[in-house]
C-alpha cells in the first residue's frame, strides 16, 4: 500500500488499483490529493480536514467518490452534494470495500477549550496496518497498527501528550500530521523528541515531508 502525505492531516493511500483520501483540509493540496480518488474519509468537520470550498466542486464533479464522515458533515455534505454517495460514520464500525477494510474508532475530537463545543471525530484503521485518529488520541483496542499517522501539533494537544499516544499505541512505524502550525525549527524539535522516546517503545518515528510517499506493508 503506498502512503503519501500532503500537507497538514492530509492522506492518500493508492492499493489494488483503489485510491483512498483521508482529511483533504484547508492547508492542503487538495486537487492533488484528490485525482482519481474512489474513496474519501473524513475525521471530523474542522476546516483543516475538510475544505468545502476546494472538495465539493471536485465532489460535485465526479458523484462516483463514496464518502465516509461523522453524521455533521455527512448531512452538510448530503444538502450541497445530493448527487454524492455519502455514509454517516462512527466508532466501532466495520466498512468493506474494494482494496480497502476499514475499522472506526473514537467519538469526540480533543477537548480545545471548555467554551468551545465538542464535535464528533472519527478515526480509521485500515487495511489492518494504518491508523489515522484525526483530532483525538484515542488508542485502538483489539488491533495491531502498523503504521500510526501521530498528530504532533494542535491546540489541543502539547508534546507529552503526543509521547504517550506513540507509546501505547507501539505501532512499528510512525509518520507526523497535524504539523502545519509549527515553524520547521518547531517541527523538527518536536520531531526530535517525538523520535527518541517512540524508540524505547519499538516505533520508528520519521518525519514526511509534504507530497513525500512510502511502501507500508
Amino acid at each position: 500500500m503506498k502512503l503519501t502525505k500532503y500537507t497538514h492531516s492530509c492522506v492518500r493511500l493508492e492499493h489494488e488499483g483503489r485510491i483512498l483520501v483521508l482529511d483533504p483540509g484547508n492547508f492542503s493540496e487538495v486537487s492533488e490529493a484528490l485525482e482519481g480518488a474512489d474513496y474519501l474519509l473524513i475525521t471530523h468537520g474542522h476546516p483543516d480536514h475538510y475544505d468545502p470550498e476546494r472538495v465539493d466542486p471536485y465532489l460535485q464533479e465526479h458523484p462516483e467518490v463514496r464518502i465516509y464522515a461523522p453524521a455533521p458533515v455527512a448531512e452538510q455534505m448530503s444538502r450541497t452534494l445530493p448527487n454524492s454517495q455519502i455514509q454517516a460514520v462512527a466508532g466501532a464500525e466495520s466498512i468493506t470495500l474494494d482494496g480497502f477494510n476499514i475499522k472506526t474508532f473514537g467519538g469526540q475530537h480533543a477537548l480545545i477549550h471548555p467554551l468551545i463545543p465538542m464535535i464528533p471525530n472519527v478515526g480509521y484503521f485500515i487495511n489492518d496496518n494504518l491508523y489515522h485518529p484525526g483530532d483525538n488520541f484515542v488508542v485502538p483496542d483489539g488491533v495491531n497498527v502498523k503504521t500510526l499517522l501521530v498528530p504532533i501539533h494542535a491546540p489541543w494537544n502539547k508534546i507529552g501528550e503526543v509521547i504517550d499516544f506513540v507509546a501505547s499505541v507501539r505501532a512499528p512505524r510512525a509518520y507526523q500530521i497535524h504539523d502545519s502550525l509549527l515553524a520547521d525549527s518547531g517541527r523538527t524539535m518536536i520531531g526530535t523528541h517525538t523520535k527518541n522516546f517512540a524508540a524505547r517503545y519499538g516505533t520508528e518515528f520519521s518525519l514526511l515531508e509534504p507530497k513525500e510517499s512510502v511502501e507500508i506493508s
